[in-house]
């Protein structure tokens, strides 16, 4: 599927989305906690930055941030299930 020059990066939408919606509700500072336990550096800025889209985000970052957010890594790349 070809995407239009408007939805490249989905990872960035679906990354806050899915932070917001953890319960509580999880702060940049927060998810870059959780992705330090589990050995993957990206300090709150990077993920603002992410979140923003002025950063990419790395095949195994993606993993990471699937597994701390609690969702599918698939859906982070444009997957239908969160």
């Amino acid at each position: 599927m070809i995407r239009k020059a408007g939805q490249k990066n989905i990872v960035s939408r679906r990354v806050a989305q899915a932070r917001k919606a953890c319960t509580p509700p999880l702060t940049q500072d927060d998810l870059s906690g959780r992705l330090a336990r589990i050995g993957i550096q990206l300090d709150r800025a990077a993920i603002a930055k992410i979140e923003n889209n002025h950063r990419r985000v790395l095949d195994y970052e993606v993993k990471a941030l699937a597994a701390v957010l609690g969702v599918e890594a698939g859906w982070l790349l444009g997957g239908g299930k969160g």
